[in-house]
């Protein structure tokens, strides 16, 4: 084989046409496949005799990514593969490899499947008819469907058994799931935070279906005005990250257990000028910093509880008990406002916020006279340092940029 690939080595593949150029291509994917089966062999044969442990090497596999500079995981991939095939439980898969009539990710597809087929249920029979299946289907799709396929093997294998095999299926698919849940999180120092999960496919489901909602463009342009993300259609990584911390701030703190007798929240202290409208950040109890215009936003209606400090850094206020209004509230203020209560704005009552007129954080109270709806746009200039509010006759509210 090396001497063949010397040979042609240096040709020049500018005289292939477009039928040449395409058979060609074919024909060496169907001999890379068959080349893989061979690698196949050879890695199972250096398992066998230990290749690596004269070095002190963990495993072969971890040995010839060292040597080869592939990838561990890939690897490790490949070996699991190979160790499959040569067990002679898979000779048709294997058989198929050597004979180029399938792709090394077309096996490891299939052995995978055929490997899950639940034994109390599927005999050897029955296996081998599964098997037989998903290679002559291999002929017709790639890895991807053929996983698809994979799926409803029992189906076709073992149709009076499918139900049971389905249902066992699945719940091992979920306790494997469950059992692999991760969150992690980690603060790069300059105000961001990055982060990766595990999930099941449900929950994910879910999670999507929730900020799909809140980052749709209807929902985007009617808070952010007309011509927001004109021509867009599909919510990208961008507007589904802010529509995360959306979701984030939205969420029903009463839904929340409580740890300590206190319900999950967000302890904010802050210099009590700042919270008047000074400039100086406030702090998080769990130790982040924010500035003080988006502690005054948030403290509002999301879940956080503000803490003025003296000059000192004395607590003089901790929040009261009833800091957001209540169901009762919020119908009464339905009755009487009608919707959001900015000039000119249309929004019903169920997409508004319950807003202070005096600010929690400066001593108002939770109470229907003292409050307002107002839409997520306008709720957001209310607090936005750069819009004067006034007050209106009839009870409504118009902003200004202020100068």
């Amino acid at each position: 084989m090396r001497e063949a690939l010397d040979g042609v080595a240096g040709s020049s593949v500018l005289a292939l046409g477009e039928v040449e150029a395409g058979a060609a291509l074919l024909d060496l994917d169907v001999e890379m496949a068959r080349l893989q089966e061979l690698r196949l062999r050879v890695a199972a044969q250096a398992h066998a005799v230990e290749v690596g442990d004269a070095e002190g090497a963990t495993s072969t596999a971890s040995w010839w990514a060292h040597h080869s500079r592939l990838t561990r995981p890939e690897t490790h991939r490949l070996m699991r593969l190979a160790r499959a095939l040569d067990t002679g439980d898979h000779d048709l898969v294997r058989e198929a490899l050597a004979a180029g009539r399938i792709h090394v990710d077309q096996a490891q597809v299939i052995v995978d499947a055929v490997d899950d087929l639940p034994a109390d249920l599927v005999d050897e029979t029955t296996r081998a008819r599964a098997e037989e299946f998903l290679v002559e289907q291999a002929g017709e799709h790639d890895a991807i469907t053929l996983r698809r396929l994979a799926k409803r093997l029992v189906e076709v294998a073992a149709p009076e058994q499918a139900d049971a095999a389905e249902a066992a299926r699945l719940e091992r698919e979920e306790a494997a799931a469950r059992a692999a849940a991760r969150l992690t999180m980690s603060d790069d120092g300059h105000g961001k935070t990055h982060g990766r999960f595990t999930i099941p496919t449900h929950h994910a489901a879910m999670l999507r279906a929730a900020l799909l909602a809140i980052a749709a463009p209807k929902h985007q342009q009617a808070v952010n005005g007309a011509g927001t993300m004109a021509g867009e259609r599909r919510p990208g990584p961008e507007r589904l990250g802010h529509a995360f911390c959306d979701y984030l701030e939205r969420y029903p703190t009463d839904r929340l257990p409580e740890a300590g007798g206190v319900a999950a929240t967000i302890v904010v202290t802050m210099p009590l000028e700042s919270l008047l409208g000074g400039l100086r950040a406030a702090h998080l109890h769990t130790g982040e910093t924010i500035s003080a215009t988006e502690a005054r936003r948030l403290a509002c209606e999301a879940g956080l509880v503000p803490a003025v400090l003296d000059g000192q850094g004395r607590p003089l206020d901790v929040g009261r008990r009833r800091r957001l209004h209540t169901k009762t509230h919020r119908i009464a203020l339905a009755i009487r406002d009608g919707g959001c209560t900015a000039e000119g704005c249309d929004w019903p009552p169920g997409l508004c916020h319950a807003h202070h007129d005096l600010p929690w954080s400066q001593g108002g109270g939770t109470s229907v006279d003292g409050g307002r709806l107002l839409c997520p746009r306008h709720h957001a200039r209310a607090h936005d340092p750069g819009y004067e509010t006034k007050h209106l006759s009839g009870g409504k509210v118009a902003f200004h940029r202020r100068c």
